[in-house]
């Protein structure tokens, strides 16, 4: 590729500054996409719909984002990361300030349709240029810096929306809390773009392929149509009333057109995804076990709001101060993972973030209405340090092998896994609980739906354990050297 030279911290070879850029914005793409769950019954009534309808602008942004994330690499490679990734941050700024301006309905959803198209270009991108420039023990340093919005923002939308929602609302009262209550989800990206395109125009260097083989169209219709049905397929299941025929036959399509893009992937001369980095071992790890990490973590911040306020009887103010002991856990742990790996290798750390997972959902089995605050605090500080020690070792883990010239290639094979296995969890939540409401009969309690849900995700972390376990003790070494 052809560079222009980046502004990397002394000592390093990666730009701290750039990757602190890159993490700001996945923030600020993450909260986007879960917090408006939150905002739904606010937003619905402003725009004189059913609170479940907003769901169509929620799907609306993730199958954009999930479409759009594999044309990213294509797209830096022709136009430069600097240009791409500028433009993303344009994009998905502008969507921002329509959605708050969105009238209707399908204005909202045309609004956030754009706003995924800035997302996927937006982060892929970002990562790709700082992990380019680390070297390979510089790994865990750059994936620290880039890890911590995955871990945050999906606790944070359930938490701003039950716990800071009551306490800010008699505060402000009056005017500007009927026009603030959804907006501002919205706006507040407004200051955070504009500054994020400035500092992208300064940090972001233009790196570019010499030569660009032409697109694949015929990759990104089947990919295309494969993860826009899945996405679909599964928000469906999440819906009440569940249109069964509807999820049935999207899930279908996206079998179809999923087998039918492996296919074509594996036979053409330039394909849109590399499959090849599959081979390595690391990356098969880190986003196959790492995939199934993923999708259970996610599927946390979902159940347990509504576990507190559905079947415990807690307030929204009650719930989401709970779920802080999450947040709490991510962050507190945060400054000791990389010296965890760096101390205990990958394999010991995965094996005890991914057991430790397990055991922490199987405890969440066990909670009810009536168990002491300060254990269940106890069980989702423990839950949020073991996710924030996993999202780390997992993100590293995956690339350590991954030579230079594969990195494109890798990183937006990556990026699109990791969105669907993020968009999986909350729906194989639903549909988990669902079942076991329907197997246990309306006379049971509605905890225990919940109970057998956590126990299913507790089963369903031990994949990773077994993937941990199977890894040679010596596996991202290099990585692990300062």
């Amino acid at each position: 590729m052809k560079r222009k030279s980046a502004t990397p911290a002394p000592g390093v070879s990666f730009s701290r500054p750039l990757a602190l850029l890159v993490a700001g914005t996945l923030f600020m793409e993450i909260l986007d996409g879960t917090i408006i769950a939150t905002a739904a019954p606010g937003i619905a009534a402003d725009l004189n719909v059913r609170p479940v309808d907003i769901n169509l602008a929620m799907t609306a942004y993730l199958i954009t984002l999930a479409v759009g994330i594999p044309i990213s690499g294509w797209l830096a490679e022709r136009f430069g990361t600097r240009r791409v990734f500028t433009a993303a941050i344009a994009i998905f700024t502008v969507a921002s300030l329509l959605c708050a301006l969105s009238p209707n309905l399908l204005f909202l959803c045309a609004a956030r349709t754009l706003q995924g198209v800035g997302g996927a270009m937006m982060v892929p991108v970002g990562r790709l240029v700082v992990l380019r420039d680390a070297q390979r023990k510089e790994f865990l340093e750059a994936i620290a810096y880039l890890t911590w919005p995955a871990l945050l923002a999906p606790v944070l939308a359930p938490v701003l929306g039950g716990l800071l929602a009551p306490v800010l609302a008699p505060v402000l009262g009056g005017l500007l809390v009927s026009y603030a209550s959804w907006h501002w989800i919205f706006l507040l990206n407004l200051p955070l773009g504009v500054a994020a395109f400035l500092l992208a125009l300064k940090l972001v260097p233009q790196l570019r392929a010499r030569q660009v083989p032409p697109p694949d169209w015929v990759g990104f219709v089947l990919c295309g149509m494969a993860l826009a049905a899945l996405v679909a397929g599964m928000e469906l299941v999440g819906s009440d009333p569940t249109p069964w025929t509807a999820v049935v036959l999207l899930l279908l399509l996206a079998a179809a057109a999923g087998a039918g893009t492996l296919w074509w992937f594996k036979r053409a001369r330039h394909p849109l995804l590399d499959l090849r980095a599959l081979r390595i071992r690391t990356f098969l790890v880190g986003n196959a076990g790492g995939g199934m990490y993923r999708l259970v973590v996610n599927a946390v911040p979902f159940l347990l709001p509504l576990m507190f306020m559905l079947a415990f009887g807690w307030s929204a103010f009650e719930a989401g101060f709970m779920t802080m002991f999450v947040f709490a856990g991510n962050v507190l742990i945060k400054p000791a993972t990389s010296p965890m790996i760096r101390r205990f290798g990958f394999r010991a750390v995965l094996t005890l973030s991914a057991l430790g997972g397990a055991a922490a959902l199987a405890a969440c089995a066990f909670l009810t209405a009536h168990t002491p605050s300060v254990v269940v605090g106890t069980v989702l500080f423990l839950s949020g340090a073991l996710r924030s020690i996993g999202f780390s070792a997992y993100n590293t883990l995956q690339f350590v092998d991954v030579p230079k010239a594969r990195m494109a290639g890798a990183n937006t094979l990556s990026s699109t896994m990791g969105q669907v296995a993020t968009g999986l969890g909350i729906a194989v939540a639903a549909l988990t609980l669902r079942g076991t409401g329907a197997l246990l009969g309306p006379e049971a309690p509605a905890v225990d739906s919940f109970h057998l849900t956590f126990a299913v995700l507790a089963l369903l972390m031990l994949y990773p354990v077994l993937e941990a376990v199977a890894l040679p003790r010596t596996a991202g070494d290099e990585a692990r050297v300062k």
